[in-house]
């Protein structure tokens, strides 16, 4: 495939400014739209001892910010470590060795290595390589799409999803009763165990002018949720009173987006967070985000016990692969 890489262009020794296609419109630019100071965003702690002060706070940061970080949430250090060590050994593999797993989005064929997911209406590139692919369930799972080098990477992977599994469970249970439903209730309208999880390892590399360059532009994620975990280079702004907030990078912290679905189903009390990604000129930057998404076909709408004659349903209802293609061709919902 003939496709650039922002690795390969990165690392090429001739480089010393942006090419036009990464350039960003000025009211986009970094430069021209800095994050607030002194704002901080909410930091939870899963060992809090008083469930209902934990279940307040989820809650509040889901309708407030639509974000939060996650401590004590049990997974070890040393398994975010290996598991960062995988994605970097991956990256780190000679070009034509990448190539092989090369996706191809325009026939629907998602996973594997990748460059810039989506279009922009703009025709601008993003700062950013990427590799994804299924987790979870196993019944989707097609190894032969996964990483065969570094050779341990599958077995990481394979304990990391165990482990997202289990954080996911109980953060859905968290929102459930933050909602004053039955805690089950919001994974069992997402499809219970037929819930997917989605890897993205993204790959943004130096880049000579980060201030007219984004590494992923203002979106909000199509899943419910998503768990992310990055490299100590921070870079994630997320948008609250009309201004951009920085995410200060946190040792084993959990970043937890709510997204479009589960602003769906709670009929807009939780908020699908606006949220983009910023490059650096010296270093090279990575997360691993987790994608929690219903199947496709499952139907997707504000959950009754959440709308009235008062506060009418905000959503439609349609099946996650309808919502999926208008996102996806930016269509109205």
């Amino acid at each position: 495939m003939g496709v650039e890489r922002i690795q390969t262009l990165a690392f090429s020794n001739q480089l010393k400014e942006l090419p036009p296609q990464f350039i960003r419109p000025v009211n986009e630019r970094p430069e021209n739209t800095k994050a607030v100071e002194g704002v901080t965003v909410p930091v939870i702690s899963l060992s809090q001892p008083h469930h209902h002060l934990l279940v307040r706070e989820v809650a509040e940061a889901a309708s407030q910010w639509g974000f939060f970080l996650l401590t004590n949430h049990g997974i070890s250090p040393w398994l975010f470590k290996l598991l960062q060590e995988v994605g970097e050994q991956f990256f780190a593999l000679p070009q034509k060795e990448k190539e092989a797993y090369a996706n191809d989005p325009s026939n629907g064929n998602f996973e594997g290595y990748g460059t810039k997911m989506t279009k922009n209406l703009e025709e601008k590139v993003e700062w950013v390589d990427y590799f994804f692919h299924i987790m979870a369930p196993s019944s989707k799972v097609n190894y032969d799409k996964w990483p065969k080098n570094p050779p341990s990477y599958r077995e990481v992977t394979e304990k990391y999803n165990k482990e997202m599994l289990r954080l996911t469970n109980e953060v859905l249970e968290l929102l459930s009763e933050g909602l004053e439903l039955e805690k089950k209730t919001l994974k069992s309208s997402l499809g219970d165990e037929k819930i997917e999880l989605e890897m993205k390892i993204n790959m943004y590399p130096p880049c000579p002018q980060p201030e007219l360059a984004l590494g992923v532009e203002p979106h909000t994620d199509m899943s419910a949720l998503t768990l992310l975990v990055s490299n100590e280079v921070s870079g994630l702004q997320i948008w609250k009173d009309n201004k951009w907030v920085a995410v200060d990078y946190l040792q084993n912290a959990i970043f937890v987006h709510i997204g479009d679905q589960l602003e769906i189903l709670s009929n807009g009390k939780y908020k699908s967070v606006l949220h983009r990604s910023l490059v650096n000129k010296e270093c090279k930057r990575m997360s691993w985000a987790v994608f929690v998404v219903p199947p496709h076909e499952v139907v997707i709408g504000p959950l009754p016990p959440l709308f009235n004659d008062h506060d009418p349903p905000k959503f439609s209802i349609k099946t996650y692969a309808e919502y999926r293609h208008c996102k996806f061709n930016k269509l109205p919902q």
